[in-house]
């Protein structure tokens, strides 16, 4: 009787782990997917700028889709990286691209906004990454001042006493009182959440994940029936909310923070033959539901970056 209880034990033992080993894996990829972008620049003394792009691929097994690509770079993008290119598995390399420009005055922020899909298996997997370029090195032609210094050198040696006199009691004072006030006049800027939208085949899920140091707001979600729901979205917190997917499933969103609004259609994935929009659905498609992936708009962090000083634009 022992024996017989031992194997009972050992058998739900075995059993229990290969479910837990089992729920592990279909979640996992879930919360994986998603663009690495990085960005440098380097400036030239006439003005010109040259950044380069590059964008890698989060997963190791499946390509996937640029649907999303936008920089606060005039001009366009030269190289691979372009609007519905394919993203290569991350060990196949990054997607990378050029851009140049020339600018006038302050250099603004090089930022690029960029989106990938993916299609895995029961579920559609689509997320938003934006990165600011980071400065090189100086780069192009520089022309060297030398002429200038050397022709007053030779003037200014017979009055060697008034150089010393004069150079000391302006510079002490315009250098003091310049930093301190320029330090405050530069405000510290919130970090952008992460959106995400996941599509399976009984679920539209919105995920939101706030940074510590990230704005408050809330999104009302409104479905072409009128079925509405709050998305309260606090720092450092992560936030969801759900829809019964439906073919013709379609949902508005607005924030509070800007004007607006964007609609979102619902997309059945490939791979939900005989299940149906709206039907339970059991295994992967509820593991990658707890999981949670995928961007929640398309100008979903385009909106945050709006909201504290630029325009209000969308994009489908």
């Amino acid at each position: 009787m022992n024996r017989l209880h031992l194997r009972r034990a050992a058998a739900l033992t075995a059993g229990a782990l290969i479910g837990l080993a089992g729920v592990a894996t279909v979640a996992s990829p879930a919360m994986a997917h998603h663009p690495i972008p990085s960005g440098t620049y380097c400036a030239a003394q006439d003005g010109k700028v040259t950044v380069n792009w590059s964008v890698l691929n989060s997963e190791t097994d499946i390509t996937g889709t640029i649907t999303k690509l936008e920089s606060t770079v005039p001009g366009d993008i030269t190289g691979g990286l372009a609007l519905n290119a394919t993203l290569p598995k991350q060990g196949d390399g990054p997607l990378t691209g050029t851009q140049a420009h020339t600018f006038e005055g302050a250099l603004p922020e090089l930022k690029l906004t960029i989106e990938a899909r993916w299609e895995r298996g029961d579920r559609i997997i689509t997320e938003e990454r934006s990165v600011v370029a980071q400065p090189t090195q100086d780069c192009g032609p520089g022309e060297s001042p030398s002429p200038s210094p050397t022709s007053p050198s030779p003037s200014a040696t017979p009055e060697p006493s008034k150089s010393p006199e004069t150079s000391p009691s302006p510079s002490a004072p315009a250098s003091s009182p310049a930093s301190p006030s320029a330090t405050p006049s530069v405000p510290a800027e919130p970090e952008e959440p992460v959106f995400r939208l996941e599509q399976t085949c009984d679920k539209m899920t919105f995920i939101v994940e706030n940074p510590a140091k990230g704005i408050p707001f809330t999104a009302t979600m409104t479905t072409e029936k009128g079925v509405t729901k709050k998305l309260v979205s606090q720092p450092g917190k992560t936030a969801s909310v759900s829809f019964d997917a439906y073919k013709g499933l379609k949902v508005t969103v607005k924030y509070d923070v800007v004007e607006g609004s964007e609609t979102i259609p619902y997309t059945q994935p490939k791979d939900c033959a005989g299940q149906g929009g709206g039907l339970p659905v059991t295994g992967p498609a509820a593991g990658a539901i707890a999981g949670g992936a995928a961007v929640l708009l398309a100008a979903g962090a385009v909106l945050f970056v709006v909201a504290r000083r630029r325009r209000v634009r969308f994009t489908a």
